[in-house]
């Protein structure tokens, strides 16, 4: 993939905020095994209707494109199916919004059969409406008035075909619901002597949430400095005491402005967080937009109603910006919240003490409450 990244600059947006957003679209693409060639942004109030940019900037994005030879426009935005019709129709190379890219990543990430079903499902809601309106675009052949031609049949065929595939995925997610229900049902059954504390994962991508469930459980886990390292759920034990284990699951980090279809899509996997007692929130603290990233998260957290749980914060990375676990007592981030919260190094293994110690604070809370 040799791409070129569009955006706008709105009038409300810091420049600052405008650059982020670029970067992690190029880091998107680095994640895809793509070359990010160049990108253009245009100032504008609002997104135009028929090509997001405006026509005339569609006509210079169009020269860079032969230009460079790139093969495929990224827009930092998502678009409606009319845009990138029209914009393919002029361009004439691919076009892919912030969604396209992020649905890719997760479908060449996912392993098990229950993450990749979620993925199809929400490529399959996010290509049903770009293909109506395509019938005629396919359609080569002349026909008389009130005819179709192949193009808009075989858009039609493709069409029905994906709504039989969506409705089979979504009844074959409420099962998976269902044996997540009753697996649920086992484990409590197989702890009902022990006191069992049920913690999730949370974070901006790429934050160490996989390195922490690591250190925390000794499960292995793959680990990897790039957005989405790891997508699948994953839940594992650790005792806190004879009569108290916690169980963590690891779940999915978020980016800003994730694709609704894939939040919707989710769901079943996400469930976790519903049935957790305790959040982590992991937070990279040598970022410094780590407070953005946070109200992303939270964000996100809120839509899946899962926003009111008893959350620690866990400011990881700290070995990026201090050379002594010592020197850990001077960061004064968490100030910022006024909420538990707990600087570590996950890789270092600095502040892992403590942080059990706050987990174990919340569990005898909760122990003593239930």
């Amino acid at each position: 993939m040799r791409a070129l990244l569009v955006g706008l600059s709105f009038s409300d947006q810091k420049r600052e905020e405008i650059r982020e957003s670029i970067e992690e679209l190029k880091e998107l693409v680095r994640a895809l095994d793509g070359n990010v060639l160049g990108y253009i942004l245009q100032k504008k109030n609002v997104p135009d209707a028929r090509f997001y940019i405006g026509a005339g900037k569609v006509e210079e994005v169009k020269q860079v494109v032969e230009g460079i030879s790139a093969d495929t426009v990224i827009f930092n935005a998502f678009l409606s199916p009319s845009q990138i019709h029209n914009l393919e129709s002029t361009l004439k190379v691919k076009v892919l919004d912030r969604a396209d890219l992020v649905l890719e990543i997760f479908s060449r990430r996912v392993r098990s059969k229950t993450a990749k079903l979620q993925v199809e499902l929400a490529k399959l809601e996010l290509e049903l409406p770009r293909l109506y309106g395509r019938g005629r675009e396919l359609s080569r052949l002349g026909g008389g008035v009130g005819t179709r031609g192949p193009g808009e049949q075989e858009a039609e065929v493709r069409r029905r075909w994906i709504k039989k595939r969506i409705q089979q995925i979504r009844q074959e997610l409420e099962e998976v619901k269902k044996q997540r229900k009753e697996q649920r049902k086992k484990r409590d059954r197989l702890y009902r002597d022990t006191k069992v504390i049920k913690v999730a994962l949370v974070g901006y991508t790429n934050v160490g949430k996989s390195s922490l469930m690591r250190a925390l459980t000794g499960r292995e886990t793959f680990v990897a400095d790039m957005p989405f390292a790891t997508l699948d759920t994953k839940t594992s034990g650790v005792y806190l005491s004879k009569d108290v284990k916690v169980l963590v699951t690891d779940t999915v980090g978020f980016i800003r402005d994730l694709p609704h279809e894939l939040i919707e899509s989710f769901k079943a996997t996400l469930e976790e967080l519903h049935e957790a007692d305790l959040l982590l929130h992991v937070v990279d603290i040598s970022d410094g937009k780590w407070l953005e990233k946070i109200k992303v998260v939270k964000k996100v957290l809120a839509e899946l109603k899962a926003d009111e749980k008893p959350t620690i914060y866990v400011f990881n990375k700290a070995d990026k910006i201090v050379e002594k676990e010592e020197d850990m007592e001077l960061l004064t981030e968490p100030a910022f919240l006024g909420e538990r919260s707990v600087i570590v190094s996950v890789k270092k293994g600095w502040g892992m003490k403590k942080l059990f110690a706050a987990i174990k604070e919340i569990a005898q809370e909760l122990i003593e409450v239930s």
